[in-house]
């Protein structure tokens, strides 16, 4: 007997899922249509502190398309708006399921590899400006 394919991993259903936060991070879920029925939905999670996040993001088929590289392209201006809160690509998983990276980065993962660079960057910066006082 064949064992049950997990939701979104055979690639036939209607929408992309973008998943943006860890699944175990919740207690309890909401879907949410964003918009028009149908075109742009909002899984909202529930954390044990009693705070609401966006756990995932789903876009109809029909408002978006996977480019060469495996990103997800939304081509729809409504949807695209509505989905600001996602940071970079939007990278393929499996099936219908993407992953990405949410805009707001909790306090305990700061800083981000980003922000070490940045302050790398401009240490490099000011010491050069220092060096060349003297």
């Amino acid at each position: 007997m064949a064992k049950r394919k997990a939701p979104g991993t055979t690639g036939k259903g209607k929408f992309y899922r973008i998943e943006v936060r860890p699944k175990g991070d919740f207690v309890l879920f909401r879907n949410q249509d964003v918009g028009k029925k149908g075109g742009l939905e909002r899984l909202a999670g529930k954390r044990k502190s009693g705070s609401w996040a966006t756990v995932s993001w789903l876009v109809g088929k029909d408002k978006a398309h996977i480019d060469a590289h495996g990103h997800l392209k939304i081509d729809d201006a409504k949807a695209r708006t509505a989905l600001k809160q996602i940071r970079g690509h939007v990278v393929h998983v499996k099936g219908d399921v993407f992953h990405a990276h949410p805009r707001n980065v909790p306090e305990r993962a700061k800083p981000t590899p980003a922000m070490r660079r940045a302050q790398k960057k401009n240490i490099k910066k000011a010491q050069a400006a220092r060096r060349k006082k003297k």
